[in-house]
């Protein structure tokens, strides 16, 4: 516990310090070994790089949370980083039941993680407002007293509802209920990024990577981000890498990929450090 605890100290003063800090999102322990030889100064879990990997879809029910914290468990282990984890909408359909995940989060050895307002249900598919707050403030209560930043996630725009006035009721609402950080994914646009970072009184989370236009680190922190992710982006960028090297094989029978290959040593030397 004393390791988590300077682990979650040290996640905590990276959402204080000026400007904004890349947390890229590892999908199992060599990826995040990789990673963290690169200086990064933490690590987030990703539930699309998750499921790919186990060749599933990245559907809310495609896995457990048994699986997801087991994953987070072992990326924990493979660094001495602080790894916050995706636990999606909490994997509980109560208030009481995402508590009781945040609790389990904590217990695996992360320093943070993220609940959503997504139901998982195509037909309903963000909770009502005042049954995600609730289950905020239930993650919040069970994180209180623990070495764990909560993130709050509104994801109207992932769910086809671009409504951003109400996304940012949420995650103020979500930020009086307790909640560290707040991220709202699939922002359209540099202006609604700022807008939302100017009507909030926590730290913001944006994703990098996933789709719509690319900024810069420095034009996001100008536009009040603090934390940037990149969710299964860089899981899908290796997954690029691989179908390009194989479909050269098929198609033409020669094997130039292996010029862009990382060297065997030098992974060999990552993973034994």
């Amino acid at each position: 516990m004393a390791d988590q605890t300077a682990k979650f100290q040290q996640f905590k003063a990276l959402h204080a310090q000026p400007g904004a800090f890349v947390i890229p999102n590892p999908w199992d322990a060599g990826s995040a070994r990789l990673l963290a030889s690169l200086g990064f100064p933490a690590l987030a879990t990703t539930s699309a790089g998750l499921a790919f990997s186990r060749g599933r879809p990245d559907d809310p029910g495609a896995l457990g949370l048994e699986a997801v914290l087991a994953n987070a468990a072992e990326i924990v282990a493979a660094t001495a980083l602080p790894v916050s984890a995706d636990l999606g909408n909490g994997f509980a359909a109560t208030p009481e039941g995402c508590a009781e995940t945040m609790r389990r989060a904590a217990a695996a050895g992360l320093v943070g993680g993220s609940i959503e307002d997504a139901t998982g249900d195509p037909a309903a598919p963000i909770f009502d407002f005042a049954e995600a707050v609730a289950r905020v403030r239930a993650a919040a209560e069970a994180a209180r007293g623990l070495p764990f930043l909560l993130t709050a996630r509104a994801e109207n725009f992932l769910c086809d509802r671009p409504d951003l006035d109400d996304t940012i009721r949420r995650l103020q609402a979500f930020s009086q209920a307790g909640a560290d950080v707040l991220y709202a994914p699939g922002l359209p646009d540099l202006a609604a990024i700022r807008r939302v970072c100017a009507a909030l009184d926590k730290p913001v989370n944006v994703v990098m990577g996933l789709r719509g236009p690319g900024y810069s680190l420095a034009e996001l922190a100008e536009a009040g981000v603090r934390r940037v992710s990149v969710g299964g982006s860089f899981a899908r960028a290796a997954l690029g890498g691989l179908m390009r090297a194989a479909r050269e094989v098929r198609d033409f029978g020669t094997f130039t990929y292996a010029r862009d290959a990382l060297p065997g040593a030098e992974v060999e030397a990552i993973m034994r450090a």
